[in-house]
């Protein structure tokens, strides 16, 4: 989270930006509760916007064509804001979205996880 030693780091940030804009204007809306309490609210923003899975999927999206199936892994469970984030995500590229998590996993097309929001 927050890293910012990739050569094409600026590109990232700037397209996950343009993302996070429009998944805004569809109604997404972060939920801060899946972020330490002990963060300033504008760290915890920061945290929210700019975590791992999301400067993943920005970069996996610059970077493949229309069309191709980002694929990722991670080894912790997935929390409740990357979940909603990535459905909207889904919607707004066209593109499905498999994540494999400490437990399930999560298919996301058009709006919707093959979990069907199970926590």
């Amino acid at each position: 989270m927050g890293d910012k030693s990739h050569t094409e780091t600026n590109e990232i940030y700037h397209y996950l930006d343009q993302l996070t804009r429009k998944c805004r204007e569809a109604r997404y809306v972060t939920v801060s509760d899946s972020v330490m309490h002990e963060l300033e609210e504008g760290e915890r923003e920061f945290a929210l916007g700019y975590h791992g899975e999301k400067l993943v999927i920005a970069f996996g999206l610059l970077k493949t064509s229309r069309g191709t199936v980002i694929r990722i892994v991670k080894n912790l469970r997935m929390c409740e804001d990357r979940h909603s984030a990535i459905k909207y995500i889904s919607v707004i590229s066209n593109r499905e979205i498999i994540v494999r998590d400490k437990l399930l996993f999560h298919h996301f097309k058009n709006g919707s996880c093959s979990c069907l929001d199970y926590w």
